[in-house]
């Protein structure tokens, strides 16, 4: 069953009753972009919404959970942290093959690029980096038990939770022999930080083009992509947003390094952490090479799953195979940060 396409028929039955305006004849277009849940912009005459769906086929347990994203979704909606409206979820796999949720669809802009250059002034790249910063530290502000999610995770360390599942998430998804992700699995375990007992909810791809900005302003008016989302440590997002930017600019993943961020009006990396650490009140991060190396390994991880599932032909995005190419020199960054 194709990733791409939807049965547009059984969608638009199952929709009649239940999507409060829907009317008239249902339209669907797949969004570009996405290695993980296949998402659709749904339009009928008047108005739009988006899906986002399970891909169908056999999967990676634990993976795709779109019914966790739809929670968080709705458990956030009255908060701080911005996020779309959700409308309905189905969890009846014969609909249209795999469950799915319908939630508000957002006009406004999402930036793949670091530098920003299709933004027109220095200012507004600060103020764009600046509410990145703010809604990050919104959303390690809510108390999970507030908003109904005080189940939403597993108790414990969450860097061993999360060593854990991406360790056998990778081992399940290996396709060879990786010297570097050996050398990162070894080292982790070992150098784990004493767990603080901070337990607060993490996006768990928190990054810039994860993120929908009001049409004009430098406002982020919608965090997306919820799906890696659950109970944990707050410096988990904070470290994989940061380790992104250590990319060389043009990569495959777009980082800034090598980016003259002065003149751009980017944040350094030690300006982007203290004004998170100011928001939420830290002194400072300790162990933050173990926060970083962990990111790198995960990411690596989650990628070889993407590399798997476009081997076997469930993957989501024409992209995929590129994406799964990235393994390697992720985990090998990882080791270079072990070594400094």
């Amino acid at each position: 069953m194709s990733t791409q396409t939807l049965n547009l028929e059984a969608l638009q039955t199952y929709l009649q009753d239940k999507l409060p305006g829907f009317s008239g004849q249902l339209r669907a277009e797949k969004f570009a972009g996405g290695q993980s849940n296949p998402t659709f912009l749904l339009s009928d005459d008047t108005q739009k919404w988006v899906l986002r769906r399970k891909p169908p086929g056999e999967l990676l347990a634990s993976a795709h959970a779109v019914d966790r994203e739809y929670r968080v979704l709705s458990a956030l909606w009255d908060t701080d942290v911005p996020v779309a409206k959700t409308y309905l979820l189905c969890e009846d796999d014969s609909v249209i093959g795999s469950i799915f949720y319908i939630m508000e669809y957002l006009e406004g802009r999402v930036f793949w690029n670091p530098e920003l250059p299709e933004v027109a002034s220095n200012e507004e790249r600060t103020a764009i980096y600046d509410d990145m910063n703010r809604v990050l530290a919104a959303l390690h502000s809510v108390d999970p038990a507030s908003v109904g999610l005080q189940d939403f995770g597993r108790p414990g360390n969450y860097f061993e939770r999360q060593l854990g599942r991406w360790t056998k998430q990778y081992r399940a998804s290996e396709t060879e022999h990786s010297p570097a992700m050996e050398r990162l699995m070894e080292w982790l375990p070992t150098n784990m930080p004493e767990d603080d007992g901070l337990v607060r909810l993490v996006h768990g791809d928190f990054r810039l083009d994860n993120l929908m900005f009001h049409p004009t302003e430098p406002r982020i008016i919608g965090i997306l992509d919820w799906e890696l989302s659950t109970l944990g440590h707050p410096l988990a997002d904070l470290s994989y947003q940061v380790m992104a930017w250590q990319m060389p600019v043009g990569d495959g993943l777009r980082g800034l390094t090598g980016c003259d961020r002065p003149a751009l009006g980017i944040p350094s990396d030690d300006e982007y952490v203290a004004s998170y650490c100011e928001r939420t009140g830290r002194a400072d991060i300790a162990h933050w090479s173990f926060y970083l190396v962990f990111c790198f390994f995960r990411l690596a991880a989650i990628l070889q799953g993407v590399k798997k599932r476009s081997l076997i032909g469930t993957a989501s995005s024409a992209e995929a195979t590129a994406k799964g190419a990235l393994v390697e020199p992720l985990a090998e960054m990882g080791v270079l940060y072990i070594d400094k």
